[in-house]
This record gives structure tokens, C-alpha cells and sequence, in this order.
């Protein structure tokens, strides 16, 4: 926001960015119940994905890079996992839930790639 930094020039910045937007969004539809268990972990997560893939774009080391894409794909795993038991419980049936599915799609691939090109450019 203040810094003029070339990451969020990246696509997957700018996808995990509305990513984050939707998981909030999508947590405000979520019962009251869960404003401190399924809301909380959703929306940590949906940082985590966001924030490490600044972190990790601000790294030099290649390794440490990778790093911190895996995690953010791992948040990535983990609010699907998340959005599974909300399903399971009835929360999503009134919730279109096109959006969030699309941006993480969507992050989940360039996150990959970012992974496949790391490893790629650094194999003996």
C-alpha cells in the first residue's frame, strides 16, 4: 500500500488480493456460531495466502520463494477444506459461492506454476 513494490505488479498477487476479498465476503454469510472458529480460520487463512505470496516475492533465494508459495497454496488446501464442512453443514446452500470458487481455482493454479517454475530453473 505504501511501498512501490514490483510484486503487486504479479498476477497471483493481484487474484490472491480478491481471493481474501471473497473469503470475507463469504464468512459474512457464515451463522454467527462461527464467527470464532470457521469465520476466524477462513479469513487467517485467506491472509496467509495473501501475505505469503508478498513475503516470498520479496525473497532473493529461490528456495525460500518456493517456501512460502507452498504455503500459500497450502492455505489455499486448507480453506477448501474449510468451505467442504461449511457445505457439509448447510451454511453454503443460500451462498453463491462462484466467485470464491473461480479466484481460488485461480490462485491455486498460478501458485503452482510459480512452484513448477522455481523448481524448474533450479534442477541440476
Amino acid at each position: 500500500m505504501f511501498l512501490s513494490l514490483k510484486h503487486t505488479e504479479l498476477d497471483v498477487y493481484k487474484v490472491s488480493r480478491s481471493f481474501v476479498h471473497s473469503c470475507y465476503y463469504l464468512t459474512n454469510q457464515l451463522p454467527a456460531e462461527e464467527r470464532f472458529s470457521m469465520v476466524s480460520q477462513i479469513r487467517r487463512a485467506a491472509l496467509s495466502v495473501h501475505l505469503n505470496i508478498s513475503e516470498g516475492a520479496s525473497r532473493n533465494s529461490a528456495n525460500e520463494r518456493k517456501r512460502f508459495f507452498e504455503i500459500a497454496r497450502g492455505s489455499c488446501i486448507e480453506i477448501d477444506a474449510a468451505l467442504d464442512i461449511a457445505f457439509d453443514l448447510g451454511y453454503l446452500h443460500h451462498v453463491d459461492t462462484a466467485k470464491i470458487s473461480a479466484s481460488m481455482v485461480k490462485c491455486f493454479q498460478l501458485l503452482s506454476g510459480l512452484i513448477r517454475a522455481i523448481e524448474k530453473s533450479h534442477r541440476p
